[in-house]
């Protein structure tokens, strides 16, 4: 059973200074697509194939994310002040996969894990784009966050 959270270790990573968003020479960044038979959760360290999406117009690993905007802060809705980061969208063009959720990981640290994704239910895709939309990058919304 997914669930949605920033992973553990990718907290105490943060504090060891392992990952790098930028803005010069920023880590490479990943994002894998995973079935609903998947257990990645807050206890995920690295990225692992057990369980990822199989299917036509997906490569196993995922997509190499771009970030978006990079560490930066703000304020959120509830006028705490809050550091984020974010990615554009992506997708996978003619694919035809059923996903329920992802793994956003560190491929330049040993494919560390950063974040996991639930998408609240299976998603599928047949001969289509199955597109990532991120949320807005801002101290409410952004998909990653420290309050």
């Amino acid at each position: 059973m997914l669930a949605q959270t920033a992973t553990t270790s990718f907290k105490v990573e943060l504090l060891q200074a392992v990952h790098n968003f930028g803005p010069t020479t920023p880590n490479t960044f990943k994002i894998a697509l995973y079935t609903a038979a998947s257990d990645i959760g807050p206890a995920t360290t690295v990225y692992t194939a057990t369980n990822e999406v199989v299917g036509a117009g997906y490569t196993a690993g995922g997509n190499t994310l771009v970030i978006s905007t990079g560490p930066t802060s703000g304020s959120n809705n509830a006028s705490i002040p809050t550091a984020f980061v974010s990615f554009s969208n992506t997708s996978w063009a003619s694919s035809t996969i059923t996903a329920r959720g992802a793994l956003i990981y560190n491929s330049t640290q040993g494919d560390k894990s950063v974040a996991v994704l639930d998408f609240g239910a299976d998603k599928t895709t047949a001969n289509a784009t199955f597109l990532i939309t991120f949320p807005t990058a801002d101290a409410s919304s952004a998909i990653v966050r420290i309050n």
